[in-house]
C-alpha cells in the first residue's frame, strides 16, 4: 500500500510538473509572438522611383495614390509620400516617392533617388500613356537602359546584386493567387501557387521571364486608359489593336520580371488596387485580387502570374496582324497635321513725329496729304477718284457721277463773259486770276453778275416749257 500510494503521488507530481511546463511554454510563445511583431513594424526606409516621359501622367498617378486632388507640376526631380497603414498590427509609415523628369538632360538627377543605401528597398515604376501608344516601345526601352545603366554604375557588392535577383525570382516562383474571397462558382479561374519548403520543388521560370533582371522589382502602368474611345473614334482603332498593344506589353514585362497595371484617374480604374498592391510588394501586406485580363482598359497582371500561353490567347482576335510583327509597323504613328497660318501680314507702325514732319513737308510743297500711299491694310472698294484741278480749271472728264456734271455746270458760269448766248463758249478764256491762283477781288462782280444773268435766263425758260405744257392739255 505505501509502495502504490508512493506511485500515486509521484503520478501527481509529474503531471502537475507537465502542467507547469506547459504554462510556462505559453507563456514563453505569447512573449515570442509580442516580440515578433515588435519587430516587425512596417520599415520606415522604403521607397519608389517613377520614371516614364512627360506628360505620360506621373505626377497626376502619384497624386490619386496619395489622395490629392489639386496636384502640383514641378520640374528636375520631385519628392513626394505615401501614407501606408497596416490595420493589422496598426502601424502606420511613409512610402518615399521620386518622380523623375522626362527629360532627358536630368537623368543625372537619379543619383538622389537610387543609390547603393537605398537599392534593395526601392521600387521602381515605369509610365507610359495611352494617349501615345505608338510611343511605347521607345519609351520603354529609353527608360530601362537608363536605369540599367545607372544600376551598373552603382558600386554595390556583387553578392548584394545577386541576392536581389535571386529575390525577385523567388518571389515570381512563390507567386500564389490565393482569390479566397471569390466564390467557388466565380467564373474568375484561378491558379493556385503554394511556396513549397524546398527549393528544387519550386517551380521553373516560364519561357521568356526574368531574360533582363537588374534587381530592382518593377511594375509598368499604362495610364489615360479612358483615351481608347477617342483611338477608336478618331485614329480607327479596334479590338484588335489593343489585342496586340497588351500582348507586346505584357511579353517586355515578363521578361523584365515586372507587373503591369492599365489605369485611369479620371475614371478611377484599378487606381486603389495599384495602391494595395504597392504595399503587398514592398511590406508584404496583403493582396488578394487575382489577375484582370477581361476589360481592355483595366488590365492587372501581378509579378508571377503571366506566362507565354496565357499571352497567346490575345492571339486568336488578330486578323489584319501577327504577334511577331514589329511593334510601330502595327501602331504606327498618325500623321502630323500641319496648321494653316491665317495671320495677317504685321504692319509696323510709322513713328508718329516721322509721320507730322512728313505732312508738313507735303503741304509745303502744295501737295495734298493724301497723296501719300495707302495703307497695305486698305483694299479699294472702287475706282480711283481723280483729284480735280482749282476752280477755274479744266476737270478731268474721268470724275464719276453727276458730280462732275455739275462742277462743268458751275464752272461754265463763272468762266462765261457778260452778254454771252446761254450755251457759253468753250474756248473763252478764263477769269483774270492772281498769282497764287486765287481771283482777283476786281473780278468777283463780274462773276456775280454772269452766275445772276445766267440763273435768271434758266428760270425763264423752264416756265417757257411749263406755259407750253399747260396749253397742249
Amino acid at each position: 500500500m505505501e509502495i502504490t500510494s508512493q506511485m500515486n503521488n509521484n503520478n501527481g507530481s509529474a503531471r502537475k510538473k507537465d502542467t507547469n511546463d506547459a504554462k510556462e511554454n505559453l507563456w514563453s510563445e505569447i512573449l515570442a509572438d509580442v516580440q515578433n511583431q515588435g519587430s516587425t513594424k512596417l520599415p520606415s526606409n522604403k521607397s519608389v522611383l517613377v520614371l516614364g516621359d512627360n506628360a505620360s501622367g506621373k505626377t497626376t498617378l502619384i497624386a490619386k495614390l496619395q489622395g490629392v486632388e489639386d496636384p502640383k507640376k514641378g520640374s528636375g526631380l520631385e519628392y513626394a509620400y505615401i501614407d501606408v497603414r497596416d490595420e493589422y498590427r496598426d502601424d502606420l509609415t511613409r512610402l518615399g516617392v521620386w518622380v523623375l523628369d522626362g527629360d532627358p538632360g536630368h537623368s543625372n538627377l537619379l543619383k538622389f533617388a537610387l543609390n547603393e543605401s537605398n537599392y534593395a528597398h526601392t521600387l521602381v515604376i515605369l509610365t507610359v500613356s495611352m494617349t501615345s501608344p505608338w510611343s511605347w516601345l521607345d519609351q520603354l526601352r529609353n527608360w530601362m537602359k537608363v536605369l540599367a545603366d545607372h544600376v551598373d554604375h552603382l558600386k554595390i557588392d556583387s553578392d548584394e546584386r545577386q541576392e536581389s535577383r535571386q529575390r525577385l525570382v523567388t518571389a515570381w516562383q512563390n507567386y500564389c493567387e490565393t482569390g479566397d474571397h471569390l466564390d467557388p462558382s466565380s467564373p474568375i479561374k484561378r491558379t493556385v501557387r503554394m511556396p513549397s519548403v524546398d527549393d528544387e520543388d519550386v517551380l521553373p521560370l516560364p519561357d521568356g521571364a526574368f531574360t533582363t533582371n537588374i534587381g530592382l522589382d518593377m511594375v509598368v502602368v499604362v495610364t489615360k486608359t479612358d483615351y481608347m474611345t477617342t483611338l477608336e473614334k478618331e485614329y480607327d482603332y479596334k479590338d484588335e489593336h489593343f489585342d496586340f498593344m497588351q500582348q507586346w506589353i505584357r511579353r517586355f514585362c515578363l521578361q523584365h520580371g515586372a507587373s503591369l497595371f492599365y489605369t485611369s484617374v479620371k475614371e478611377d480604374k484599378n487606381c486603389d488596387l495599384l495602391y494595395k498592391y504597392l504595399t503587398h510588394r514592398i511590406y508584404d501586406l496583403p493582396f488578394r485580387t487575382p489577375a484582370l485580363v477581361v476589360e481592355k482598359d483595366a488590365v492587372l497582371i501581378p509579378s508571377g502570374w503571366d506566362n507565354m500561353n496565357k499571352i497567346s490567347i490575345l492571339h486568336e482576335n488578330m486578323q489584319t496582324c501577327k504577334p511577331d510583327d514589329y511593334y510601330t509597323d502595327v501602331i504606327t504613328a498618325p500623321p502630323t497635321r500641319k496648321t494653316v497660318s491665317n495671320r495677317e501680314v504685321e504692319v509696323q507702325t510709322e513713328d508718329e513725329q516721322a509721320f507730322l514732319a512728313r505732312q508738313q513737308q507735303l503741304l509745303m510743297q502744295g501737295q495734298s496729304p493724301s497723296s501719300r500711299g495707302e495703307s497695305p491694310m486698305r483694299t479699294p472698294t472702287g475706282p480711283k477718284s481723280t483729284p480735280r484741278t482749282p476752280i477755274d480749271g479744266k476737270l478731268n472728264s474721268g470724275t464719276p457721277g453727276g458730280e462732275g456734271v455739275l462742277a462743268n455746270f458751275f464752272n461754265s458760269l463763272l468762266n462765261k463773259k457778260a452778254g454771252s448766248p446761254g450755251g457759253g463758249n468753250p474756248n473763252a478764256a478764263a477769269s483774270p486770276r492772281s498769282m497764287n491762283g486765287t481771283v482777283d477781288i476786281s473780278d468777283k462782280s463780274a462773276m456775280r453778275s454772269d452766275a445772276a444773268a445766267e440763273l435768271d435766263r434758266l428760270t425763264r425758260n423752264v416756265k417757257k416749257e411749263m406755259d407750253f405744257t399747260q396749253t397742249d392739255c
